[in-house]
């Protein structure tokens, strides 16, 4: 468990506080997002079903007792492929959750370079399904391809709008609108999930318990521009609401006074 109490911060949409220091490496045109291999479809399998889904069920159980509420949402669009956004407050679980939400889909989880990069991890976390942001515009259109791709084959693609993970923060940090353009171009049905903490009468660990909200479908009445933005305020309403059901604050967050560093 994190032991920090207090964390400072400048910029809400920038500053990152995960303890990981990974040196990213650079995705481009070489990176390859999809392996159609038997080979590959079986290591997929082998990681993602075999290893990866029970350790995420008995880790999220064990560690947060993690509840999830309004699963039943997602399972009328179980033949469907659909993107779902979260907010981000853990680097392990935050890994894992989305596998307790959408089971039996597949989820494919657009992810820092970092999670790509590590010495024997970022070998198998292509196979679990992570789709690294891209760093050149070759790399971006294998990228898009690959996410298509996905939703095309009824998947789920999981988007942490936040970009950076503030550990056990309990209340959603305004996010940009460049990945609310994802289900607007493919007309696709958005979800969100929203990770909150409760207290826990015998452990100084809190409980998470995650709300699903949706479907939003973006309003084809407004410009281009105009619908990213009120599909992703309409999401980021309904985050922040559901993040008052948060009732204890493991680390305290404060604004660094700039006058003061």
């Amino acid at each position: 468990m994190d032991k920090r109490k207090v964390i400072y911060y400048s910029d809400e949409l920038n500053d990152e506080f995960s303890l990981a220091q990974i040196t990213p490496r650079v995705i481009d045109g070489n990176y390859k997002y999809i392996n159609t291999s038997v080979f590959n479809k079986c290591t997929h399998f082998f990681w993602y079903r075999i290893i990866a889904t029970p350790i995420a069920y008995i880790y999220t159980k064990l560690v947060f007792r993690h509840r999830v509420i309004g699963r039943e949402i997602l399972k009328k669009y179980k033949n469907t492929g659909y993107f779902i956004y979260g907010n981000h407050t853990q680097d392990i679980a935050d890994a894992f959750i989305p596998s307790m939400l959408n089971f039996p889909k597949d989820d494919y989880v657009i992810v820092h370079p970092n999670n790509v990069s590590m010495p024997i991890l970022g070998k198998v976390t292509p196979s679990l399904g992570a789709l690294p942001l891209p760093d050149d515009m070759h790399a971006y259109k294998n990228f898009i391809k690959a996410v298509e791709k996905r939703i095309e084959q009824k998947h789920t693609v999981v988007i942490y709008p936040e970009a950076h993970i503030w550990p056990y923060y309990t209340k959603i940090r305004p996010f940009k609108d460049v990945s609310f353009s994802y289900p607007i171009k493919l007309n696709t049905p958005a979800f969100c999930f929203t990770n909150t903490y409760q207290k826990r009468k015998f452990s100084k660990r809190p409980k998470i318990t995650t709300y699903i909200d949706g479907p939003f479908y973006p309003d084809k009445t407004l410009s281009a521009k105009e619908q990213k933005k009120d599909l992703r305020d309409r999401i980021y309403n309904t985050m922040c609401k559901r993040a008052e059901n948060s009732n204890i604050a493991v680390i305290e967050y404060r604004k660094r006074d700039e006058e003061n560093g």
